[in-house]
């Protein structure tokens, strides 16, 4: 009974997410469900910032969410091939705020750091696009990237090994992005717009209340209510692993 009731818990706070993006799509990423029916496993499209590396590009990554979401954080995996110091060679992500609060000394993480169940995918994907631009090299995911990282910003920008992977990378997956018919923005006036998201395909038709029962609505208001579970813009975290 428990483990339903925690189910419930987390398909309600999904629900709410996911309906929150769709109606009020935040700048620099989009979501849709991998499968119209599972809550659980989101597919994410970051785009990279202007007047970055990475602009341009299209970034693809999933999304998996526990069954105690929000108490406990999601993973995410990059599906398009990133080159970055928190990226394994897999496309894990290496991120503070994806990592358990526990008390780790030899992290090098405070538990503040780490997850909160006031996060959610908004504060995790905004932090995941700073990231991008600004990785944490302290404890790297992908050793070789961190070096070659450091050796492009020790030089301000002179050694171009990194900065030519990146922006390869980048043409790359806008190139995939445009033939599934994605555009991307290009300009800080295109990436900062919020476009309503138009329902024309299965996914953004989801009807939410297929996904939980009624009977949880107090759960729920306890959850929303008793643990701060709201947008926490001010808590971003840095990459490590």
């Amino acid at each position: 009974m428990a483990a339903t009731r925690t189910n419930s818990s987390a398909l309600r706070a999904l629900a709410v997410e996911y309906k929150s993006l769709q109606e009020e799509p935040v700048e620099g990423f989009c979501v849709k469900l991998v499968n119209e029916d599972n809550l659980f496993e989101w597919e994410v499209a970051i785009f990279g910032p202007p007047d970055t590396l990475y602009m341009g590009g299209c970034f693809k990554a999933r999304m998996k969410f526990p069954q105690d979401y929000p108490y406990s954080p999601p993973t995410i995996r990059f599906l398009t091939k990133v080159w970055h110091p928190n990226v394994y060679e897999n496309g894990d992500l290496c991120i503070s705020i994806l990592h358990p609060p526990v008390d780790d000394p030899q992290s090098g993480e405070l538990p503040c750091e780490r997850w909160n169940p006031t996060q959610n995918v908004r504060t995790i994907l905004l932090s995941v696009i700073s990231l991008l631009n600004e990785p944490n090299t302290s404890s790297p995911a992908n050793v070789d990237a961190s070096v070659m990282y450091r050796r492009w910003r020790d030089s301000k920008g002179r050694d171009k090994e990194y900065e030519n992977i990146i922006r390869k990378q980048a043409m790359a997956a806008r190139a995939e992005a445009e033939r599934d018919g994605i555009q991307v923005p290009l300009t800080l006036e295109d990436y900062c717009i919020k476009t309503q998201v138009k329902p024309n395909t299965s996914d953004s038709q989801v009807e939410m209340t297929d996904f939980y029962d009624d009977d949880y609505d107090e759960e729920y208001d306890d959850l929303s209510g008793g643990s701060g579970y709201e947008e926490d813009e001010n808590d971003s975290g840095n990459g490590e692993s």
